[in-house]
């Protein structure tokens, strides 16, 4: 694997609060905040951070669907409405269902390596309580190929999707173990997002947790196999972060303290209109991980925090077995174990992930990116973790494992 040609880093990273159902904050009765204060409110927080926001020379927006659940498209120029020193200057959006905001993060990237710029801004965002949550089912369900697979498919589109992935799985490994590993996940990444304010599940008081992931699915009402609280929550929020040159980074007045440094990075798509080869496993995330390590030069046992895309329950623990934390069908052992915990071998979700912080679908991969940065310069405040290991490792994925990007990040 080609190593990066020159140093690039990650820096002056921020996100908002993560809005919805959960949050005390949140009524649906009342009007709510939409693109464009989230979008302001995370490149602000951004911008504080450095000495001269006229240093920034290009940004990137992450977006799945505000042209749908919004009415909003021309994204770009919206960047431009957050700050004047970000006018008359080349924005673009990208998107990539629900792996845009690792998009974003790859785009920044390569503008940086190929010499385009020095400073690039990424912001991902998304608002999606615009609608009722059968409609934006639908809506999301643009990230799978609507035109063959909608029709047919389930009202709630995405949990059924991984529904299936989670029965393949139970018939292939074992359902009681893996069900308990889902309910384990759920609980982990709750008590994680507690200790972090602006986590959409920061409020939640339920007493026993694992209870909860334990509930029975009702496929009357929702799926076969996952239950409510085996799903990410409809979120409305923003993040954002700096993608730097070496040059970059010492014009911005920020030392290698402040930063982190992008050791590698996969970015790689399978076929939109073909169903997953494995049920039971994340092929397409698989590969991009691999080029991540093979570029940064490292394995995974070098890696001392993960950020993972856990839309679903099981998604979390088929990513642990994709990362190569554990082999297949042993990815509830590991979850079960604890090595995914705060105190584990593998700190997986800090912040709570999508489960717990939430998923504001464009800008989940840009908040992974800026909790692994907090992570590894120890800024992560209330959930910071010891870190036996000086890399960080994300995995942003899009659709039903078919955009990924993959992000390996050095202390």
């Amino acid at each position: 694997m080609k190593a990066l040609r020159k140093p690039v880093y990650l820096a002056a990273g921020a996100y908002t609060m993560s809005m919805g159902t959960g949050r005390k904050e949140f009524d649906p009765k009342k009007a709510r905040p939409g693109l464009e204060h989230y979008i302001d409110e995370a490149v602000r927080a951004v911008l504080a951070q450095i000495a001269n926001p006229d240093l920034v020379d290009e940004g990137v927006i992450a977006n799945f669907m505000a042209a749908r659940f919004n009415r909003q498209g021309n994204l770009a120029s919206l960047l431009a409405a957050a700050h004047p020193a970000l006018r008359y200057k080349p924005m673009v959006r990208v998107e990539g269902a629900c792996g845009t905001g690792g998009l974003g993060l790859a785009t920044g990237i390569k503008t940086v390596l190929a010499d385009m710029a020095d400073v690039v801004l990424v912001v991902g965002v998304e608002v999606q309580n615009t609608v009722k949550a059968v409609y934006g089912a639908d809506i999301l369900a643009g990230a799978g190929h609507y035109a063959s697979q909608r029709k047919a498919g389930h009202a709630h589109f995405f949990p059924a999707r991984f529904s299936d992935r989670a029965g393949a799985y139970f018939a292939r490994y074992g359902a009681e173990r893996t069900r308990q590993a889902m309910a384990a996940w759920y609980a982990n990444a709750i008590a994680n997002a507690r200790l972090n304010p602006l986590a959409q599940e920061f409020h939640n008081t339920a007493p026993d947790l694992v209870k909860l992931g334990m509930s029975r699915p009702d496929p009357e009402s929702f799926t076969e196999h996952l239950n409510f609280y085996d799903c990410s929550k409809v979120s409305d929020g923003a993040a954002a972060v700096l993608v730097c040159s070496e040059e970059g980074l010492a014009r911005l007045g920020l030392g290698r303290d402040a930063a982190v440094q992008v050791a590698g990075y996969g970015q790689v798509v399978d076929d939109l209109v073909q169903a997953p080869p494995d049920l039971t496993a994340l092929t397409t995330s698989r590969k991009a991980v691999e080029h991540a390590l093979g570029q940064a030069g490292i394995g995974v046992g070098d890696v001392g925090v993960f950020e993972v895309h856990d839309c679903f329950t099981i998604t979390g623990i088929l990513a642990v077995e994709a990362l190569g934390l554990a082999q297949p069908g042993e990815g509830p052992d590991l979850v079960l174990g604890g090595g995914i915990a705060r105190n584990g071998e593998h700190p997986t979700n800090t912040s709570g992930g999508l489960i717990g912080y939430g998923h504001p679908t464009g800008a989940s991969g840009v908040r992974m990116a800026v909790d692994l940065w907090k992570q590894l310069v120890g800024r992560a405040e209330g959930f910071q973790v010891p870190l036996a290991r000086e890399y960080g490792l994300m995995i942003s994925m899009g659709g039903d494992d078919k955009t990924v990007v993959a992000v390996a990040l050095r202390k």
